[in-house]
């Protein structure tokens, strides 16, 4: 089957936002990319869900991919991530949709719930970034913004290499990877700087009043993503339902099983809302 696919770009405040819609349909989802990294992440995941009948778009959050890239440190955070997400549905003028994300893009999911719980038909939570994973954090991204700042000269250089290898000469994961160097330093920089500077979720007392079916995504040996986290977030919502992946790795090399998870549940998310809603279940590898 093929998936039409159709880039486009809206404006958002005074900046310029990138996406990508694939499929069509009145049944959206919409995917959000790890930190520093680019819509390209959920490329496969994308085709996918459209195949089966959604229509699925993609953004680039202010400093990634293809979007604009200011280097000002307050313009980001992730309630500023959160306000594009809805001002993508409002400039697709959608009422309601699946949204869903990755680290960055799991955490922006959270704050849309926050925002605007009207606009939710569902949340796709996957390596959610919460109170247990904030030591290694800030252990793994310190140094890379010391990096981008003081070693700026270094790290140009850097991005000037890794863009002038062709994209269309080395894999898909590959160009995933090389997104987050192909870029200027100093926006990614600013994105570091401004994510640090603000909160990186809603409060637990907050996140247990999201009644949206949710469907959290979590694996183990990865202390920026630990499980535990993943776990604590499918007991607090109302509707979550935890599904333990393989590896950080599953959804990318071996993404039949997960898929095939993650449709079945947006196609859950669009059926007839019940009268009362239950606590999830949990689902195993």
């Amino acid at each position: 089957m093929t998936v039409s696919e159709a880039p486009g770009t809206f404006p958002c405040q005074d900046r310029r936002l990138a996406y990508r819609v694939y499929g069509d349909g009145s049944r959206v989802t919409v995917l959000l990319h790890g930190l520093l990294l680019s819509q390209r992440m959920h490329v496969p995941l994308a085709r996918a869900l459209a195949e089966r009948g959604s229509r699925v778009v993609t953004l680039d959050l202010l400093g990634h991919g293809r979007s604009d890239r200011p280097p000002d440190m307050w313009r980001y955070g992730m309630g500023i991530f959160a306000d594009e997400v809805v001002a993508l549905l409002d400039h697709l003028g959608v009422d309601e949709a699946v949204v869903g994300g990755t680290s960055l893009g799991a955490n922006v999911t959270l704050e849309v719930a926050s925002l605007a719980p009207e606009r939710l038909r569902g949340m796709i939570v996957e390596m959610p970034v919460l109170d247990n994973a904030l030591l290694a954090c800030a252990v793994a991204f310190t140094p890379l913004m010391v990096a981008l700042t003081i070693g700026e000269p270094v790290m140009k250089a850097i991005s000037r290499l890794a863009r002038r290898v062709p994209e269309k000469r080395v894999p898909w994961a590959a160009n995933v990877l090389l997104d987050t160097v192909r870029q200027e330093p100093e926006p990614s920089a600013a994105v570091l700087q401004g994510l640090f500077s603000g909160r990186a979720a809603p409060h637990r007392s907050e996140r247990r009043t999201f009644t949206a079916p949710a469907l959290v995504i979590g694996h183990h040996r990865d202390p920026v993503h630990p499980f535990s986290d993943a776990g604590l977030l499918a007991e607090e919502l109302p509707n979550g339902t935890l599904l333990e992946a393989s590896s950080i790795l599953e959804l990318r090399i071996a993404p039949e099983r997960l898929t095939n998870e993650i449709a079945d549940f947006v196609e859950r998310c669009w059926l007839p809302r019940p009268a009362q809603r239950t606590r999830g279940r949990t689902a195993r590898a």
